[in-house]
């Protein structure tokens, strides 16, 4: 195709008319695998008299075309319609795409080029591509200012596309050959006065970005070396310090925010916060890392922190006193890094002196209620709410980073902080200050409630102070105030305030529920979030709202439906479980409401991924997604999973709820919206269990999941079988008269062992769906039989881990309890010797340490041995026979440590119990009342040892196995635990009581193999099998009189 005729075929791509949109792209499918296809998008993308739009157009095909298949070449496996890029076209764009690059018309492309160039070098640097840092350096030594910005360009997409890569030497050689001529092209741009001209903000600001990006994992020992650090450190000083004159950047603090100027002093603050945070801090470095990094470290803190720290030090005094500007990204550098000088005592005690001044002029005017607040109160209440409650650990802003910089003075450096921070915070409250500051102090202590509750010198003042400077504003006329109010008392009840009387907790419940009903939005969903908080907590509270739980209920679902407010779902939750009484006549009306609200969500996400699906432009489409929609959605939810839970006593309404659940569900996987799978089939599966039986309308929801399951969700089966397993114990009556469901039954588990996509954790779902068909369709699925033991015998060999090999086995196991003699006869047609085979495996795990280590596991080997000693003479196979007699052996082997695995699972379901009571217990903040001469560490700083540690022994054993060839397996040291939601029809056989009735039958009817069978047992065995059927005679006297 030429040239002229593949740019008009781009063209008609980006068409108003859908029609010639769609026959457009359907073209550039068909010619897209061609030889040259990629050579003649270069050559457009280059031609300046094609429209810009076209050129846009190639530059998106060619990077997502490079992108998925640049790393496959002939020999890889692939997709039919996935084709492979030449090796002329790959010679073209490692010959053009640095050219381009410097020539590139708009932005748009040069982000297209910049990715596609990722691609490349990923793959092709250095072995295919030995020239590339000659050339990028080339570019970076020109007088052309747009190519020394290709080569800023060329070498941020080098360091992109190695970053992730510990331990590679291709990071370290580009930096050490490229960093020194960045660092010097930054330096010199920064001789020149900034002005309202882009060039030299943007490349300082690419530059610095490298420099950032380079540093995400690993620190190279060129970085760490003084001649790399010292010519760095001195340029990040002279950005962080650099004076920006208004001409140089935009009036609105918006657009100056974004402006490449302050994304350059971004990078920088980003960096040296890195530096100091990863590799620099030895009191909080790793074990794993100090051999790396330890002596950089030590270098660090004592010659660059303190700089850095006098440095940010400085710049907050201009910006408080209104001297100077500072973005917001830069002001959460700086608290990220004033909260990590925290826990060092070197730089602990360089910040100390300062921490007072910190606190009252730049923590507490962001917790106040300023400009920007006040513009999003009026302007986007709900955006308020979502921001003020989940910024803390949601958003990179300074008010989160200030907020987190309390919290860090108060827990590691309580002793000299805490009580200047209260201080300051009564100063205000008693100083009748303005509103806006009184909201600030009042915002302080709701973020700092859960360290005051601990304070043994606080605690048992913060019911006066409620009383004092909380309950009066709830009449106050400014709204910000009565918000504050409700959540103050929310968080102090959740922090564990006692009320010393009735009389002040009903005031200040009184308060909360009247702001329920408040004009002001905000005010609302904080007072629905603090009566959450009080009926947990209180028992008076619980019983004064019971008989308005309906209004409550209400009040709730306008809230989450005017917001799709995420965080009120957890309120409804709390109502839902707390008055299960009262709401067990409105339950199924209530679920109808929650799932009008459902359905709306998941209609608007769908809606959302179709618009995004049509969005040729993969970055687009990563950024637009609304997630918002579906995170709703699932907390809804949620929320039904929990009214199921509190009707479960009444099965008549729980059949009506489930009426009213089944057309969501059933929307949810026709539309395939798989984000939301999960919560779906929970419902199936609490629906299904909770009512023991199988509703008419779940019936089209297991088709659909057998479509699902053989297409889109093939890896959903974890969350699938639950479901599947409930369908198939309580819908048995069903699945018997229908052989198409049992052959998708059977189908599920012969996809699930023999897929390529799935792995042995699928293996063992799909052997558990077996193991559920077998003892539950006793009888009905012989036509399967074959199907399953084949399936199983060919895994015999292949399983990698512990947990799929006993599934395998165990899938063996439950033919023969199925049908003993066909099992064996199935597995010697398989091939000859298999049943022999299989009968080596089985008692080795019998005869192994912890090999059958569950009660099931037991309990199904002690059964199916029993079925095979009743089997007739006839019936065994002519090479089992000899060893028939040791089948008895075996049980008594399995019996030995019965009792034991039965007293193990019980104890476990006892200290289960305890857990999910201590769930219910608050988490405890920790206060830290030792001396300041001394670093601190902490869970935080523990949590990160673990994560390096880990982090280094993965890497070791990807390094073994990459010098060995063969994939390093845990699989030896995994230790398979008892299953305690697991039932199964098991449960209520007796394995006493059988193993005695199978025995006599035994003896009965093949007398020489119990002859051999008895006489062949030990002393021990002897006396252990008259214990067994001591407890046999026993058990069936119970179960007589029973």
């Amino acid at each position: 195709m030429d040239l002229q005729t593949l740019s008009n075929l781009f063209a008609t791509t980006i068409s108003p008319d859908p029609n010639v949109r769609k026959a457009a792209e359907l073209q550039i499918r068909k010619v897209g695998n061609e030889e040259g296809m990629v050579t003649a998008l270069l050559q457009i993308i280059a031609a300046d008299s094609i429209d810009l739009s076209t050129r846009q157009a190639c530059s998106v095909w060619l990077k997502n075309r490079v992108h998925s298949l640049y790393a496959l070449d002939a020999s890889t496996t692939r997709r039919p319609d996935q084709g492979v890029i030449a090796p002329s076209d790959r010679e073209a764009l490692r010959a053009h795409i640095l050219p381009l690059l410097a020539a590139s018309p708009s932005r748009s492309v040069t982000l297209q080029l910049a990715n596609t160039l990722k691609s490349i070098v990923a793959h092709d640097f250095p072995e295919r591509w030995p020239g590339l840092l000659d050339e990028i350096k080339r570019l970076l030594s020109s007088s052309n200012i747009r190519e020394v910005h290709a080569g800023c360009v060329a070498v941020l997409e080098a360091v992109r596309a190695f970053r992730f890569r510990p331990k590679s030497t291709d990071m370290p050689r580009i930096v050490a050959e490229v960093f020194p001529i960045l660092v010097n092209i930054a330096t010199q741009m920064l001789q020149t006065p900034p002005s309202a001209a882009l060039e030299i903000p943007t490349m300082l600001h690419l530059i610095l970005k490298t420099y950032r990006t380079s540093i995400v994992v690993d620190l190279s020992v060129h970085q760490q070396n003084k001649d790399s650090l010292v010519p760095w450190g001195q340029l990040l000083f002279a950005v962080v310090n650099l004076q920006i004159p208004k001409d140089a950047v935009p009036e609105d603090e918006d657009e100056r925010e974004r402006s490449e100027w302050w994304k350059a002093k971004k990078w920088a603050y980003a960096i040296l916060g890195r530096l100091f945070h990863r590799f620099g801090n030895p009191s909080q470095l790793p074990s794993a890392m100090k051999d790396q990094y330890g002596v950089f470290a030590q270098h660090f803190v004592t010659n660059f922190a303190p700089e850095i720290l006098s440095t940010y030090l400085n710049q907050v005094q201009l910006f408080v006193s209104n001297q100077t500007w500072l973005s917001k990204k830069c002001q959460y550098q700086i608290f990220q890094f004033f909260t990590e000088c925290i826990k060092p005592k070197s730089t602990w005690v360089l910040l100390k002196p300062s921490f007072e001044t910190l606190v009252s002029s730049f923590v507490f005017p962001h917790l106040s209620f300023n400009e920007t607040k006040k513009a999003l109160w009026e302007g986007d209440p709900v955006d308020y709410v979502r921001i003020s409650v989940d910024e803390y650990e949601s958003f990179a802003t300074p008010v989160s980073a200030a907020t987190s910089f309390l919290f860090s003075l108060a827990s590691n450096r309580t002793k000299t902080t805490f009580m200047p921070i209260l201080g300051f915070i009564n100063t205000v409250l008693r100083s009748n200050s303005p509103a806006p500051q009184r909201f600030g102090a009042l915002n302080m202590t709701a973020a700092l409630a859960p360290w005051m509750m601990r304070h043994p010198d606080v605690r048992g003042n913060m019911e006066a102070f409620v009383l004092q400077f909380v309950t009066p504003e709830f009449t106050s006329s400014e709204p910000y105030l009565r918000a504050i109010a409700c959540e103050v008392i929310g968080t102090v009840t959740k922090a564990g305030l006692t009320w010393s009387s009735e009389e002040n907790l009903n005031a200040n419940f009184r308060a909360v529920a009247a702001a329920l009903d408040d004009p002001e939005f905000p005010v609302r969903v904080n007072a629905a979030l603090a009566l959450t908080e009080l009926v947990l907590a209180h028992e008076s509270v619980r019983t004064a709202v019971g008989p308005q739980v309906g209004k409550v209920i209400q009040d709730l679902l306008k809230l989450s439906d005017d917001t799709d407010l995420d965080i009120l779902n957890h309120s409804m939750e709390v109502m839902v479980d707390a008055f299960q009484t009262e709401l067990l006549p409105v339950a199924a009306q209530l679920t109808a409401r929650l799932c009008e609200s459902y359905l709306r969500l998941a209609k608007e996400s769908l809606a959302q991924e179709e618009t995004d699906s049509q969005n040729v432009d993969l970055d687009n489409l990563m950024s637009s997604v609304d997630e918002d929609k579906t995170f709703a959605a699932m907390g809804v939810a949620k929320t039904i999973s929990t009214i199921v839970s509190s009707v479960e006593s009444s099965r008549e309404i729980l059949g009506q709820v489930q009426e009213v659940i089944i057309p969501i569900i059933h929307f949810t996987l026709e539309n395939k919206l798989l984000d939301l799978f999960d919560n779906m089939y929970d419902l199936v599966d609490s629906l299904t269990f909770k009512l023991r039986s199988i509703a008419p309308g779940m019936w089209p929801i297991f088709e659909l999941t057998y479509k699902l399951f053989k297409s889109d969700a093939v890896d959903f089966l974890d969350e699938m079988l639950p479901s599947l397993d409930n369908i198939v114990s309580y819908g048995g009556d069903v699945i018997k008269t229908r052989p198409d469901y049992k052959q998708m039954l059977v189908d599920i588990y012969t996809t699930s062992i023999t897929n390529d996509q799935l792995g042995e954790n699928d293996r063992v779902n799909g052997s558990k769906l077996a193991e559920s068909i077998l003892l539950n369709l006793r009888g009905s699925v012989d036509d399967y039989l074959q199907i399953i033991i084949a399936t199983a015998l060919d895994q015999v060999d292949k399983a990698q881990t512990t947990s799929f090999r006993l599934a395998n086995l165990e899938v063996l196991i439950n033919a023969v309890l199925y049908n003993p003699s066909a099992a064996l006869q199935l597995m010697e047609a398989v091939r000859p010797g298999m049943a022999r085979a299989f009968f080596d495996r089985w008692f080795a795990a019998i005869t192994g340490e912890k090999q059958l280590p569950r009660v099931h596991d037991k309990k199904l080997s002690i059964l199916a041995l029993c079925a095979l000693l009743e089997l007739a003479p006839g019936a065994i196979p002519e090479p089992l026979q000899s060893g028939w007699p040791g089948i008895v052996g075996g049980i008594l082997t399995i019996f030995k440590d019965l009792p034991q695995a039965i007293a193990d699972r019980k104890e476990l379901e006892e200290a289960l119990q305890e857990d999910s009571d201590d769930d219910e217990l608050i988490e405890e903040k920790i206060l830290n009342f030792n001396e300041d001469e001394e670093d601190v560490w902490d869970e935080d700083s523990a949590y990160l040892e673990m994560l390096a540690n880990e982090g280094a022994r993965l890497r070791e054993k990807q390094e073994r196995a990459a010098v060995s060839g063969e994939e390093d397996s845990d699989s030896e040291d995994e230790e398979i635990e008892e299953e305690l939601g697991y039932i199964s029809p098991l449960d209520t056989v007796d394995p006493y009581v059988s193993f005695k009735q199978a025995l006599t039958t035994f003896q009965a009817q093949n007398g020489p193999a119990y002859q051999a069978a008895t006489t062949a047992l030990t002393v021990e065995q002897q006396t252990l099998l008259m214990e067994v059927m001591r407890t046999a005679e026993l058990q069936s006297g119970a179960a007589v009189q029973a």
